[in-house]
């Protein structure tokens, strides 16, 4: 079976001894990691910020809880 290349668009034979399909070269595989690592890709979604828990907690509030909790560990 023959596909695109997602980077360049040449065919691409579809095979198991073909170590870079979909793509037909180290080279436009290495492009498309470039590109989502830019993301110049991405996958459709809300923000982290939006999807972040509403209780979330900072991260002075985290030390002073494991400072108090250090703290009755020791003295116990």
């Amino acid at each position: 079976m023959k596909v695109k290349c997602p980077t360049c668009q040449h065919d691409v034979s579809w095979e198991e001894k073909n170590e870079y399909r979909p793509f037909c070269s180290k080279r436009c595989q290495m492009i498309d990691l470039g590109d989502w690592a830019s993301e110049a890709n991405a996958i459709a979604g809300k923000p982290a910020s939006e999807t972040a828990p509403q209780n979330a907690m900072d991260v002075e509030e985290i030390e002073a809880m494991l400072a108090k909790q250090n703290d009755s560990f020791f003295t116990h």
